[in-house]
């Protein structure tokens, strides 16, 4: 089972996490990555990477710079009218308009959106306001969009089936915040580790921003030791800043898990948990946006099927498809998105291929490309969304567009 394991002795930013994924690509990949976040149409960025020494380590830095200015993860606020000293802000509904528009695909603006809503939600929380009156200062705000896109693109295109991280250090002391010297960690970031390890200790400053505190916890999908894993690759994220005597730095291990975890050829590989429910008192449009929202929570699959309900109705069967651990939030949410008194959960193994994302240049143009293997088979598809904006730019049918790439593939 292809394993990520993020270690965050160091605690984690959103800068810093995109750096040690991108050490983790194929050296002929690196290029594509960076041209793909210059190529978002942020107004007036430009993303360099660098390559930075801590304690006689080599890794990598991002530096984002907007009209040849680095920027800084931003600070959350409340809406200017109530703080007329604080800079421009952008609120959440932009942001979500903003990602919306980018040229990634969907499951990347899906995941970016759901990292900003858990931030906007935390400050939410930590200032008693709602969070449609949570809006992000502009200094730095381009940076988190970038950090928060760049990691969701690495992890789509390393394609882990598993990822783990490290209890997280917090750092100690205050930091200064547009709402004032603040302890560390500030009141959101502490909010989204909730249920996470996490531990001060003597570094003083902030370690864990809220960016990096909202990406962990949104992938992440267990804290804890490293699992016994054969590493095969190990990426430096460093930090802007130097401490001395500490690798200010997240480390990313891949790898393959080795044991329990192991992707054993000759047994089922994965769990999943399969909820259910029947409906026949709503409409096709609310059933689709029940749909939608589980899918946009994070579900592996959602679909319905033609039922026969008592009475002899007519009805769909909704089914979504989970982890295990997450199997009582999608429950929730289909009691709350439908009409339904009930779901039922079925825990089930399944077979699955080893998956990853390659990005390959054809004639038609640059296409994602999803390979699988295991079990002695072996298949590879572009992705959805590359074909279609191909097949759009040059004017030919889905169909003969996806054959054309395979031929090449």
């Amino acid at each position: 089972m292809k394993t990520l394991y993020l270690e965050c002795a160091m605690g984690a930013a959103g800068d810093m996490l995109m750096a040690a994924l991108y050490e983790l690509l194929a050296d002929d990949a690196k290029a594509s990555f960076l041209q793909t976040l210059n190529a978002l149409g942020l107004p007036d960025a430009r993303v360099a990477v660098e390559p930075a020494t801590r304690c006689g380590i080599t890794g990598t830095r991002f530096a984002v710079r907007i009209g040849g200015q680095e920027e800084h993860e931003p600070q959350a606020a409340f809406a200017p009218s109530r703080h007329p000293r604080h800079a421009p802000t952008t609120g959440l509904g932009e942001i979500e308009s903003l990602l919306s528009r980018l040229p990634v695909s969907a499951s990347v603006r899906t995941h970016a959106a759901q990292v900003y809503r858990l931030i906007a939600e935390a400050e939410s929380a930590a200032h008693g306001c709602p969070v449609g009156q949570i809006h992000f200062h502009e200094v730095g705000q381009m940076d988190a969009v970038v950090d928060i896109v760049g990691v969701a693109i690495l992890l789509e295109r390393l394609a882990p089936e598993r990822i783990v991280a490290s209890a997280i250090h917090v750092g100690k002391g205050q930091v200064n915040t547009a709402h004032g010297i603040l302890p560390v960690p500030a009141p959101a970031t502490l909010r989204l580790l909730e249920g996470i390890p996490a531990y001060g200790g003597a570094i003083d400053g902030e370690l864990c921003t809220p960016t990096g505190a909202a990406l962990l916890r949104h992938f992440v999908q267990e804290f804890g030791a490293m699992p016994t894993m054969r590493v095969a690759k190990t990426g430096y994220g460093m930090g802007a800043k130097a401490f001395i005597g500490a690798l200010n730095a997240v480390r990313a291990f891949w790898g393959e898990s080795v044991g329990e975890h192991a992707d054993a050829a000759s047994q089922s590989n994965d769990a999943v948990a399969e909820l259910r429910c029947n409906l026949d008192d709503m409409t096709g449009e609310a059933i689709a946006h029940a749909a939608q929202t589980l899918l946009a929570a994070g579900a592996l699959d959602v679909f319905t099927v033609p039922a026969q309900m008592k009475k002899g109705r007519p009805g769909v069967l909704l089914t979504c498809l989970c982890a295990p651990a997450e199997a009582e939030r999608f429950a929730k949410l289909m009691l709350v998105h439908t009409s339904s008194f009930g779901v039922r959960k079925t825990l089930c193994e399944r077979y699955i291929l080893t998956r990853e994302f390659t990005e390959q240049q054809t004639r038609l143009g640059s296409v994602r490309i999803k390979r699988g293997r295991g079990y002695g088979v072996g298949k590879s598809k572009p992705e959805y969304e590359d074909v279609a904006a191909l097949a759009e730019k040059n004017g030919v049918s889905f169909m003969k567009t996806a054959n054309d790439i395979l031929k090449e593939v």
